[in-house]
C-alpha cells in the first residue's frame, strides 16, 4: 500500500516568483508614511505647515 505524501509546511518552502511583479509598502503612499486625503482643506493646511522656509 502506498501512502499519500504528507504536506508541506508552507513556511519552507522556496517560491521562485519574480519579486518586481509585487508592490512593495514603499511604493504606497500609505508606506511613505502618507495619511489618506479625505479633506482639501486639511491638505492644504497640512502643505502649508510643512513647507520648508525657504519656500515662503
Amino acid at each position: 500500500m502506498s501512502t499519500a505524501p504528507e504536506p508541506l509546511d508552507p513556511k519552507n518552502t522556496l517560491i521562485f516568483g519574480d519579486p518586481l511583479d509585487q508592490q512593495s509598502a514603499d511604493d504606497t503612499d500609505r508606506g511613505w508614511g502618507e495619511r489618506p486625503s479625505t479633506d482639501s482643506a486639511a491638505d492644504l493646511k497640512r502643505f502649508l505647515d510643512e513647507k520648508p522656509p525657504h519656500h515662503i
